[in-house]
């Protein structure tokens, strides 16, 4: 019952649309979305990955997201959490400490929740992918993990085992309020894939070694940033070899399905959607198009990847009055790196900021007008993947 509680839907309600996950994410009017003709080989892929998550009994057994964890230096804790609850509309929640982490829970209901963590003992098993030109002087930082429910924590562990995925644990770790799993770090895109089953109510993160500890960063008395809702999607960047091979991993863990991708062929760049039905949250992959020839001459995509690795460029929260909001981000000192892009007779505004000093991870904020349903734009995509070549 708790995982009910949790996603907001029954198990009944789950298993109904799982016909409509291993067929594709449908669009509004019920037709299937639009598959570039050079995805039609991956669509066939993913078709018979469903195949085989029916079969094998995965089908239905991973919900929403639940959280995104966020590494940073031990230092810097406090300035990366302070930052969130001055750029989101997430709230304090709880900071605890552990024999191997420090943690800052936030939270905004409607919305996944926002783990800071530092790292105080033990290997680090996402380092080997931070060590570039750009990231390597903050060795450990990173949006390392997405979180999402599970109905089933011990069964889909079992079942994944067997097709050979790793975890970072050899056991569920039992925590007070639920169990969570991670897996290890992907080869593709060095994020890890976790999964919480809950025991009662929702949002509890402790360990019965979690001791309270005294740091709670303040929430500024900002109005504009109660305009700002929930985690609308995250963007990972990734090589161009590896597009196909991440987006299959993350739907073989998942009950996500490949929705569309859009081609940027002047930048080498290819923006791939992966959708939940009913979900609020996507998780896109950003790619080449094709391996760069010369170091001399790699797009914006490329670029980011040399320079910082595979990994999460970017969190984009959907933003309500997106214009005034924007205009009073700037006036508390936010800084951009593109204007806000697109219109109200496109159907969306996007807009990116700076990179943070403390998380590496640049803010998106996004607003969709009436009844868009693209998702993205092509004018927007190329727009603000150009503007991360500043970076």
């Amino acid at each position: 019952m708790a995982e009910e509680i949790c996603s907001g839907r029954t198990q009944e309600s789950e298993r109904a649309v799982v016909g409509e996950r291993d067929r594709g994410l449908q669009v509004r009017d019920g037709s299937r979305p639009v598959i570039d003709e050079r995805d039609t080989h991956l669509q066939e892929l993913v078709d018979k990955l469903y195949s085989e998550k029916r079969e094998t009994g995965l089908a239905g057994l991973v919900g929403g997201l639940e959280a995104v964890i966020i590494n940073v230096e031990p230092h810097l804790l406090l300035a990366a959490s302070e930052e969130l609850l001055r750029s989101t509309g997430h709230d304090f929640a709880d900071a605890f400490r552990d024999p191997q982490y420090a943690t800052v829970v936030l939270r905004k209901e409607g919305s996944c929740d926002l783990l800071l963590r530092a790292r105080l003992h033990g290997r680090n098993p996402f380092q080997r992918w931070n060590l570039q030109p750009k990231s390597r002087d903050l060795p450990n930082t990173r949006l390392e993990t997405f979180v999402f429910r599970t109905r089933d924590i011990e069964e889909f562990v079992s079942i994944q085992r067997s097709r050979g995925v790793s975890f970072l644990t050899d056991d569920v770790i039992d925590g007070l309020e639920g169990s969570f799993i991670q897996t290890a770090p992907s080869v593709y895109t060095g994020n890890s894939i976790g999964f919480i089953k809950a025991y009662g109510k929702c949002g509890g993160y402790r360990t019965p070694e979690s001791e309270t500890v005294d740091l709670e960063p303040a929430k500024p008395d900002l109005g504009h940033l109660s305009k700002i809702n929930h985690l609308d999607h995250a963007a990972t960047r990734i090589r161009a070899e590896d597009r196909d091979a991440a987006m299959l991993e993350f739907i073989s863990l998942t009950d996500y399905a490949f929705d569309f991708a859009i081609y940027v062929k002047e930048l080498n760049s290819i923006t791939s959607v992966a959708r939940e039905r009913g979900s609020d949250f996507a998780m896109v992959f950003t790619s080449g198009i094709s391996p760069s020839r010369s170091q001399k001459v790699l797009g914006p995509t490329e670029k980011f990847v040399f320079n910082y690795g595979p990994r999460v460029h970017h969190i984009a929260f959907q933003t309500e009055d997106i214009e005034e909001t924007c205009t009073a981000l700037v006036e508390d000192g936010t800084e951009f790196l593109i204007g806000l892009v697109g219109s109200q007779e496109e159907g969306l505004k996007q807009t990116f900021t700076q990179p943070s000093v403390n998380t590496l991870l640049v803010n998106e904020y996004i607003h969709r007008y009436g009844g868009f349903d693209g998702f993205f734009t092509k004018k927007n995509v190329t727009l603000l993947t150009e503007a991360t070549d500043r970076q």
